[in-house]
């Protein structure tokens, strides 16, 4: 009877320890979440709290109002929200577009096509992302200058240029999950008479969707949220400012009393389309994902 119980004793103490465990995993996750969110639903809560209003660490207002949102789309005299939202939304639309299609294909010639200096591009392209992009910001600036895009509207195609032009050196994602695709399905489709361009996009693009959606991402997010590069180019264009330079000018000494409350609609209002987005191609990722299964 003894020799039955020891057994029994050591499932329950292994037990005991896997549920503490998982207790403890499950209580540092919601701490982690609760440190995300909280700055998150104050931003909320605050972006309605009746102006002016200065920062405050008060976490919920006493009122609660839609003024905030309704001065951002008819108060301009200081500030063209709606102007720097539209400029964003279309250098973004812009550089996401020409910056996959460049991912997609650096990635598709490095994956499926054997060429002379491929090993080195890689090597050099490695090497170029050590450092951060901002290191060539005024490189880039001068470049731009001397070709005539930093001025009256050409600065919206210079944004465009400056966010999608280097995309190529990002290929690493997209041609590590290129590399695991089969090739015998690119010989199958030479065999029956297709082209390189058409299996490019008839045989590899289809089973790459959750890298596409993936890299729709993140080529959107980078000129959406981005400060530097648009800061320099733009300089004091006030008609071309993006949203991170309109938020940030919301924040500057002269303003912040008046426009603090404001910042917080605007910056409520900044996370929409990124949303917008992620609910749309997480409907292509899941599909993809499925398919990928049953195949």
């Amino acid at each position: 009877m003894a020799k039955n119980s020891a057994p029994v004793k050591i499932r329950g103490g292994m037990r005991a320890r896997r549920i503490a465990t998982d207790v403890a995993s499950y209580v540092f996750l919601t701490i982690i979440c609760l440190v995300w969110v909280i700055p998150f639903v104050y931003l909320v809560l605050h972006s309605f709290r009746p102006g002016p209003g200065q920062f405050t660490t008060k976490f919920f207002p006493e009122a609660y109002t839609v003024e905030n949102y309704v001065a951002l789309f008819t108060d301009f005299n200081v500030l063209n929200f709606p102007r720097m939202f539209m400029n964003t939304l279309f250098i973004a639309t812009c550089s996401c577009i020409i910056s996959t299609f460049f991912v997609l294909a650096v990635s598709y010639s490095l994956s499926r096509v054997k060429w002379k200096m491929r090993k080195a591009y890689m090597n050099m392209a490695m090497v170029i992302n050590l450092f951060p992009g901002f290191m060539s910001m005024m490189a880039v600036y001068f470049l731009l200058k001397a070709l005539g895009l930093t001025e009256g509207d050409k600065i919206p195609l210079a944004m465009i240029i400056c966010f999608s032009s280097g995309a190529g050196t990002g290929f690493f994602v997209m041609k590590g999950y290129m590399d695991t695709i089969p090739k015998a399905l690119d010989e199958a489709a030479y065999l029956d008479g297709a082209t390189r361009w058409q299996t490019f996009t008839k045989i590899t693009l289809p089973l790459c969707k959750p890298m596409i959606v993936y890299q729709v991402i993140t080529s959107f997010m980078g000129p959406w949220v981005d400060f530097v590069f648009a800061k320099v180019i733009a300089r004091a264009n006030a008609k071309y400012f993006t949203v991170s330079i309109g938020l940030f000018s919301m924040l500057e000494k002269e303003y912040v009393d008046t426009w603090y409350v404001r910042f917080c609609a605007g910056a409520v209002l900044v996370a929409i389309p990124i949303s917008v987005l992620f609910l749309i191609t997480q409907k292509f990722y899941q599909e993809a994902m499925s398919g990928s299964v049953k195949g």
